[in-house]
């Protein structure tokens, strides 16, 4: 039997027909992993539901009206190269209005009390996509859509966007630099695609401070993202005590992804989401929704996402604490971090 407080899974093959070309490393071959493999084992506390279309009032909260109907102009056509590294096929604009309506049926899931927990897999997936513009395989921002929606209609007011994923979510920074109402914490590879996501990148305006990069260089395992997310973030969301948790949630971290260069493991993507539930738990139980992004090796994110829902639904229990030693490079990256936030977070006054 499924408790009525099941983690919400939301799928469809309709992601499947997103075809950005071949070779291209973005692909269906990633969902059809994922969904293969929690077809042959299923993850106790969990319910599967098909996602909604987002409406165009919801992605015109997030993107101009004129890129709207760019992306709308490729419905049911061929190939369309709208960016160096972003093509589009037939199915791309229905797969990328589904991506967009799966993360907001998540918020809204998660934030109503229908689940505990959710998460959205989905393709394209969405985080470097701008306001008017195309990048990095990413149409439609996703999780920014997201977070407009759960301000604007579901009554919340400090949602925290954690953006674990191999490289910096440009769009979804841009999105939300001028404002306070959104948190959004990125670690990533730097110098990486897409060439942002420096330690000055605070935010501007009533945003300042409330932009939180952590650059880091390859190589880097699961140690060291624990390292920076429990010294720099957590304190940091202590102090904010955000009322929904949304998580960009790329598994190109993994020690085996082609793009990646980093050395994550299961236990780590574990051990690390175990930490973003724990912040949930404490000041919006329930309330933590993730939505896919990258990760090209099919067997790294069968096992972020297998571990992911696995934490959220309560059927993997959090690993005990890492005891590899931190590389140096991470506490380096960490105490930056801190000097640079300290004056925006008197919680890192003590770091």
């Amino acid at each position: 039997m499924i408790p009525a407080m099941a983690t919400l899974v939301l799928r469809d093959d309709r992601f499947l027909a997103h075809d950005p070309g071949p070779g291209h490393p973005e692909n269906a071959r990633r969902l059809r992993a994922i969904h293969a493999d929690l077809d042959a084992q299923a993850i106790a506390g969990t319910r599967t539901a098909a996602p909604r279309q987002a409406t165009d009032g919801e992605l015109t909260r997030v993107h101009d009206d004129g890129y709207l109907r760019q992306v709308a102009a490729t419905a049911g056509r061929g190939a369309r190269q709208l960016d160096p590294d972003t093509c589009t096929s037939a199915g791309s604009y229905e797969a990328a209005r589904c991506a967009a309506g799966a993360a907001l049926q998540a918020a809204t899931a998660v934030v109503s009390g229908e689940a505990q927990g959710a998460f959205a897999l989905v393709r394209p997936p969405g985080h470097h996509a701008e306001s008017a513009r195309a990048m990095g395989f990413c149409l439609f921002n996703n999780v920014a859509i997201a977070a407009e929606h759960a301000i604007a209609e579901l009554g919340c007011r400090r949602v925290l966007i954690l953006d674990p994923d191999v490289h910096h979510g440009n769009g979804t920074q841009h999105a939300f630099y001028a404002r306070r109402d959104v948190l959004y914490v990125s670690s990533h590879r730097f110098p990486f695609y897409p060439g942002t996501g420096w330690f000055d990148e605070v935010g501007t305006g009533p945003g300042e401070g409330f932009s939180v990069n952590l650059p880091l260089p390859p190589g880097m395992g699961d140690a060291e993202f624990l390292h920076l997310y429990e010294e720099v973030v957590s304190p940091i969301v202590e102090q904010y005590r955000p009322d929904l948790i949304l998580v960009s949630a790329g598994f190109d971290t993994w020690k085996d992804d082609p793009l990646g260069g980093m050395r994550m493991t299961e236990l780590g993507y574990a051990a690390l989401f175990g930490l973003f539930k724990s912040w949930a738990d404490t000041h919006c139980p329930g309330r933590i929704a993730a939505a896919l992004e990258g990760g090209y090796d099919p067997a790294g994110l069968v096992a972020g996402v297998r571990s992911t829902i696995g934490i959220f639904a309560g059927a993997r229990a959090v690993p005990a604490p890492l005891e590899s030693p931190v590389h140096p490079h991470a506490r380096e990256v960490a105490s930056e971090a801190r000097r640079i936030l300290r004056p925006y977070w008197s919680a890192l006054a003590g770091h």
